[in-house]
């Protein structure tokens, strides 16, 4: 009996479902609208920081209690991996991650926080007990204004890792689809740890 031919290697594969990339979109359009509304915004700037309150307060829910691909363990590492993964990226030979890399889990998390923090604290300040007051209104300027460069932290390593491992990750966030495991990459978070063991 001929032996079966083997199942053809596909050409991408889903990583991101639908419901995780609208969540991704919609919290950085509202956090984006909202720091652009953040000087005469009114009623429109409250409303965005509510949905950017929510949003991301459902994305770090489903971050310990959703299914694969938002649970944070899967990709959010330890210290030592993700320094280690920075020594590799600083000398251009860190593995391509079919999801999230060590640096790229970090940064979600800090997008998360600092989303939550000024949008409390934006929240805060129109209670009647903290309305005026003044290091309410400077703590939320403050956590707005951290986001910035975050923002551009985030950005500048999905052009790096773009660049590196000659894919579109904005257009994986866009489709959900990256280019199919290839040698070396890393599919998983257990995987990396078994990399950074071999360097």
């Amino acid at each position: 009996m001929p032996a079966s031919a083997p199942a053809p290697v596909q050409a991408t594969v889903p990583v991101w479902s639908p419901a995780l990339r609208l969540l991704h979109w919609t919290i950085a359009g509202t956090v984006i609208a909202s720091f652009a509304t953040h000087e005469g915004g009114g009623r429109a700037h409250e409303i965005l920081g509510y949905v950017a309150l929510a949003a991301a307060a459902l994305r770090v829910a489903l971050g310990f209690a959703g299914g694969p691909g938002w649970r944070f363990a899967g990709f959010v590492r330890g210290w030592r991996t993700t320094l280690g993964y920075a020594r590799l990226v600083l000398a251009r030979r860190e593995p391509r991650h079919l999801g999230h890399n060590p640096l790229g889990g970090w940064m979600i998390v800090a997008l998360l926080a600092f989303t939550i923090a000024a949008s409390v604290s934006g929240w805060l300040y129109t209670t009647d007990a903290y309305w005026g007051v003044e290091w309410v209104e400077a703590l939320h300027g403050a956590l707005g204004d951290a986001l910035v460069p975050l923002f551009v932290l985030h950005v500048a390593g999905v052009i790096l890792a773009s660049i590196r491992h000659r894919e579109s990750l904005v257009g994986a966030m866009i489709h959900g689809r990256k280019p199919s495991v290839r040698p070396g990459d890393v599919a998983s978070g257990d995987a990396h740890d078994r990399v950074m063991r071999r360097e």
